[in-house]
């Protein structure tokens, strides 16, 4: 397949997509079609993920990792989309032994690739970028085998070794080619997001080509096998003090910039729940450790495994008096918080932990989450909400939370759905996916999983960390109380004085709203009389062999009806 075929069938697939769900979940429900709609909702998202399941496994490149993150999302997207696309996990085609074997004899040259014997023709795992092979490599103390190539002294090699004993080890191999197709899917995504560039409300809320920018900077980033051999070691040092975690120590000799060499540590895969409970692990400690493990990444180290899909995630059972691990593999995704990002994460942390809402708005803006024009009062008092409703349930009761309860919350917090008072900055798209894909993971590994039972905790250790007694700020808040109180006379003189001009209105939300539907109803009836009698028209003049008129008077009709269509309160 060419470039220029494969740019047109991406670009041609997200178009379509895009059309049927606008066409289905909003033009035919303001039609009155509701319950058609709901009632094939259903079969239409599984033709859809079936569709993309088949382009992504036929084409690879970028859309394997689409399709590997979407199936992921089994806390937000329905059962639908993600049991269609969990195949991506591990139905991604494999190069031919052939061509691997190649790449390897030509990146590490003819004397350390006769080093690594026993080659498996067949791969423990295929990605979209590369794929990976075990094998036994057999090297000496003087072959320096987990020698660092910035000239690093020679690393211990595993305890009880001998210096020629061989080493399983497992040789992950790049893709030939593979940078023409990436280049070709992100510029089929560059032009998706130019279209969406021109809707107001995702132009006032996100810069996609930004976005896309940084998407691209981390997916060149996963081509350089040597940053992440880099990476690995960056994440096992941060690690270390944990038991229950485990890194594959990188073999330096053997690694170049398309070939990387880790020692073999694959155990059980974090999504097969059978073969854990055979092995006796417990699947919801596998799921407490992730997270943990998660919050260290993110709030203290600010550097965190950016793919966590199941296919970089195993589980090694206990062996020899040691308790099971949880292992990551796969370091070239990797995220970097910087200071002001992590200080603002953790502000997000203690408010989510402490319920203090006003503490979050306050992060949300220290991280750039809040356009200028955000309602913060009205936010603040929908996340109040959300407390009330949501604090404490598990992410199955969150999964069975009610129809009527979500269009309670959306009706009450309509003006919020309506201004959208949210952008993704550049820094947070990496964190937020991986955030996306850690949520899905561990509600897969245990739907009773709480996150608040999880997260409490560690944010009073983080209040705790951050409780350090400042007189100033003591004054400050001292200053604040006393100007608050001396102000009340005065504010109080100023509402008597309304009073008695009679200038003090009374509001009533309710009454407002009610008015505020009666208008838009009488609006929508306005628009579809004039459509309905538009259309009646044009029909009558193309009858009677008057094409232009007729024409110019179905323009008018859809002009009413979209007008009719997109009115609002």
């Amino acid at each position: 397949m060419t470039p220029s075929t494969r740019y047109r069938r991406i670009v041609l697939f997200f178009s379509t997509v895009a059309f049927r769900l606008i066409a289905w979940e909003w033009v035919l429900p303001r039609l009155g079609c509701g319950a058609l709609v709901e009632r094939t909702r259903s079969a239409r998202l599984h033709r859809i993920a079936a569709r993309f399941r088949g382009l992504a496994i036929e084409m690879g490149g970028v859309l394997i990792k689409v399709g590997q993150f979407l199936s992921s999302r089994v806390d937000v997207l329905p059962e639908e989309i993600t049991s269609e696309l969990a195949g991506l996990q591990d139905e991604v085609p494999a190069e031919p032994f052939a061509i691997v074997r190649d790449v390897m004899e030509r990146e590490l040259g003819g004397h350390l690739f006769q080093q690594l014997t026993n080659i498996d023709e067949r791969p423990l795992a295929a990605a979209s970028l590369g794929q990976v092979h075990r094998a036994m490599l057999v090297t000496t103390a003087a072959d320096g085998a987990l020698v660092d190539p910035e000239g690093a002294a020679l690393r211990v090699t595993p305890a009880g070794t001998a210096a020629e004993r061989p080493l399983r080890v497992v040789v992950k191999i790049q893709r030939p080619n593979i940078e023409v197709l990436i280049a070709t899917d992100l510029a089929a995504l560059r032009t998706v997001g130019r279209w969406l560039q021109r809707w107001p409300p995702i132009r006032r809320r996100a810069d996609i080509p930004t976005l896309l920018a940084e998407f691209t900077r981390i997916l060149y980033e996963e081509l350089d096998y040597l940053a992440e051999g880099r990476n690995a070691e960056t994440f096992a040092a941060n690690l270390a003090h944990d038991r229950g975690v485990q890194v594959p120590r990188v073999v330096w000799s053997h690694t170049t910039k398309h070939v990387l060499t880790l020692e073999d540590v694959f155990g059980i895969k974090i999504t097969d729940y059978h073969a854990m409970t055979e092995a006796g692990i417990d699947r919801a400690q596998v799921a407490r450790r992730l997270f943990r493990a998660y919050l260290q990444q993110i709030f203290r180290d600010g550097f965190f495994h950016a793919d966590p899909h199941p296919g970089n995630l195993f589980v090694l059972p206990a062996r020899d008096g040691d308790d099971w691990r949880l292992v990551f593999v796969d370091f070239g995704m990797a995220g970097r918080l910087s200071p002001a990002a992590r200080t603002g994460l953790r502000e997000s942390a203690i408010a989510i932990g402490t319920r203090d809402t006003a503490r979050l708005v306050r992060a949300q803006q220290q991280l750039g989450l809040l356009l200028p024009s955000a309602n913060l009062p009205l936010l603040e008092r929908a996340e109040a909400r959300l407390f009330e409703r949501l604090w404490g349930r598990t992410m199955a009761d969150l999964q069975q939370i009610s129809r009527q309860e979500i269009l309670a919350l959306l009706h009450d917090f309509r003006e919020l759905l309506y201004t959208m008072p949210f952008h993704v900055p550049e820094d947070m798209i990496l964190l937020g996916r991986t955030v996306g894909i850690l949520s899905g993971m561990c509600t897969g590994l245990n739907p009773q999983f709480n996150v608040w039972n999880e997260l409490t905790p560690f944010a009073r250790t983080l209040l705790e960390e951050d409780s350090t007694f400042d007189w100033r700020v003591l004054l400050d808040e001292a200053w604040d109380i006393a100007g608050a109180v001396l102000a009340v006379p005065k504010q109080a003189e100023a509402v008597l004085g309304k009073l008695n001009r009679s200038e003090l209105a009374l509001q009533v939300p309710r009454v407002e709203e009610q008015l505020g539907r009666l208008e838009l109803t009488v609006r929508r009836m306005a628009g579809a009389v004039i459509f309905a009698a538009a259309l009646l028209g044009a029909v009558q003049l193309y009858v009677a062999g008057q094409t232009p008129a007729s024409a110019w008077l179905a323009g008018g009709a859809l002009v009413a009806l979209i007008w009719s269509l997109t009115r609002r309160p």
